[in-house]
């Protein structure tokens, strides 16, 4: 990052859409595929392995590989939320049409896989209030690992999305009024936020008793990672970085520099105390990637991530996230949680990605497309044919 060019810069031209970052948002998705079909505890009671190789070399080996990857991909996702509707903001835009597709973006999907995660398993092993607190999408609020990830796992992420969905008219009023040769200072700012937060987590959260699946207490690893106000702070950093965008402040970094960047971030997170992990250790990577490829497409050079193929991935890819928990850890259950040879593993994990892609299709092409079509937008009101005029006789 770098200091602000002078005041004077003329703001780059505006995209309707920025194809390439949706097309990279399916591998934040793939990141957390990754993770989650390499854990060695399934959130799902009672919490047998998922990682499904034999060799418990190479099966620790590989999940200490991606041990972060899932940490990455959530960050990735606040940040793109808020650099995307920042984008998009326009002054003047009425809230309730705002909040209006905000939630028909969302919960649509989420009642889908509600419904079926209650079907298939959690009515089983959730408490009830798990079950309404998760329907509401205010399970994350709750400081109890059995109701914090409970129903569908994936889906608590869903609850920050909604906080950071209800403030955001408001919070872009200030945003809105940063001067842009200030705007650099608050973008750090916000990373100084979140180191903060973890700075509570670790020394004001209480650290017992060590939670089963962390090498933290289950208070900790909610309030540093979970909590829907603790992550507020990386969707304000990306409608930051749309505004640094947009007024042409961005550092003129080559894709090579930021993948340079995302390795080295990575790296950082794998030795960092393991609350950092969660989202400072690896936030100036992510944002440099985001603006990078956003910038990348205002040069019209959208490249293999804008490509059609990686636009419907990318299109696919709430759904392809949101069905994990049902695909891997109930599907991980139904196989009996058993461990295979290294070809069967590697084809069982293939097999997963498949039925996961297939779910996330689903959910797009015939839940989320048609909700967002029908609904998401008002009718536009019909015209009203002007009233005939009276005509006089004079005679």
């Amino acid at each position: 990052m770098t200091a602000a060019v002078p005041e004077a810069t003329t703001a780059r031209p505006r995209l309707s859409k920025l194809p390439s970052l949706t097309g990279l948002r399916f591998f934040a998705a793939l990141l957390v595929f990754f993770f989650h079909i390499t854990l060695s505890n399934s959130p799902i009671p009672p919490n047998d392995p998922i990682n499904p190789f034999a060799d418990t070399e190479l099966g620790s080996t590989l999940e200490w590989l991606v041990s972060k990857a899932g940490y990455v991909g959530v960050s990735f996702f606040f940040v793109l939320s808020g650099f995307l509707l920042a984008w998009a903001s326009k002054p003047g835009e009425q809230k309730r049409q705002f909040w209006r597709r905000r939630l028909l973006k969302i919960f649509p999907n989420h009642l889908v896989m509600w419904v079926l995660s209650m079907i298939l398993f959690a009515a089983a092993i959730n408490p009830p209030l798990g079950w309404i607190s998760n329907l509401f999408l205010v399970n994350s609020f709750i400081p109890d690992a059995s109701v914090y990830v409970a129903v569908n796992p994936p889906s608590w992420t869903l609850n920050s999305e909604l906080l950071f969905y209800m403030l955001f008219p408001l919070l872009m009023v200030p945003i809105r009024k940063i001067p842009g040769n200030r705007l650099w200072v608050w973008a750090w700012v916000t990373v100084a936020a979140m180191i903060a937060v973890q700075l509570v987590t670790t020394y004001l959260i209480p650290a017992t008793p060590v939670s089963a699946l962390t090498p933290i207490s289950e208070a900790q690893f909610w309030f540093g990672y979970i909590f829907p106000p603790a992550r507020l702070f990386e969707f304000i950093l990306g409608s930051i970085l749309a505004r640094i965008v947009l007024s042409g402040r961005w550092v003129p970094l080559k894709m090579w520099h930021t993948l340079i960047l995302c390795v080295a971030g990575y790296a950082a997170a794998m030795i960092v105390p393991f609350v950092y992990s969660f989202n400072v250790a690896t936030i100036v990577p992510v944002a440099a990637i985001i603006c990078t490829v956003a910038t990348r497409d205002i040069a019209g050079q959208t490249g293999f991530l804008g490509s059609k193929p990686m636009v419907w991935l990318g299109n696919i890819s709430f759904g392809f996230y949101l069905c994990q928990g049902v695909v891997i850890f109930y599907g991980r259950i139904l196989l009996g949680n058993e461990v295979y040879p290294t070809p069967v593993a590697w084809l069982v994990v293939a097999g997963f990605f498949v039925a996961t892609l297939l779910g996330g299709w689903a959910l797009y092409a015939l839940v989320e497309k048609p909700v967002m079509d029908r609904w998401a937008r008002p009718r536009p009101k019909p015209v009203q044919p002007e009233p005939a005029q009276a005509t006089v006789t004079v005679g």
